[in-house]
């Protein structure tokens, strides 16, 4: 049976390192977040209809890769990012979310969440919006109030970057445990 693992938290602090690590580790697929090639193909000047697209976008490329590792017989697969994410954007952004990204929450099953903390050095690039510190952290316990307030299992990575990666492995292997 297929396990899904999503890797969530406020951004620059390495979920798709991790989940590309992860995928290297079981030999198996991740999902990428959508919303970077979106934002860098229709620029960084968003709005809240954006949002409803990169949501839409995500969703697809997950299903996209679920299939693939199902057709391989790959399992668990890594997920850079879901509708939770999505919600957090909309809400701290424009302060609502779209009834589409809330009933996605409802519907859509996973296995684990890996919250990424803050703690890693900021690294600037062409998307990222928050570069400080207290606005990162804010947002991380957004991301952690969700999180305790649901039912799926999901462990906190932080630490540095062999750290995270350890942290991360010991709980996959917990969960893949028959």
């Amino acid at each position: 049976m297929l396990k899904k693992i999503v890797a969530i938290g406020p951004e620059c602090t390495g979920k798709s390192m991790l989940c590309e690590q992860l995928a290297q580790h079981y030999d198996t697929l991740w999902c990428p977040e959508f919303a970077r090639e979106y934002l860098l193909t229709h620029g960084t000047d968003y709005n809240y209809n954006d949002l409803l697209n990169i949501a839409k976008g995500q969703l697809a490329l997950e299903e996209e890769m679920v299939h693939s590792a199902i057709a391989n017989l790959q399992s668990p697969i890594f997920i850079d990012t879901d509708m939770y994410v999505i919600k957090v954007w909309c809400e701290f952004v424009f302060g609502k979310c779209h009834r589409f990204i809330l009933d996605q929450i409802l519907e859509r099953k996973y296995d684990l969440y890996l919250l990424c903390n803050t703690d890693l050095p900021w690294i600037k690039d062409e998307l990222r919006e928050y570069p400080d510190l207290q606005t990162r952290e804010r947002l991380f316990l957004f991301y952690k109030d969700i999180m305790i307030n649901q039912s799926i299992p999901w462990v906190e990575i932080k630490g540095g970057y062999e750290e995270r990666l350890q942290t991360a492995i010991k709980a996959v292997d917990e969960l893949m445990k028959p």
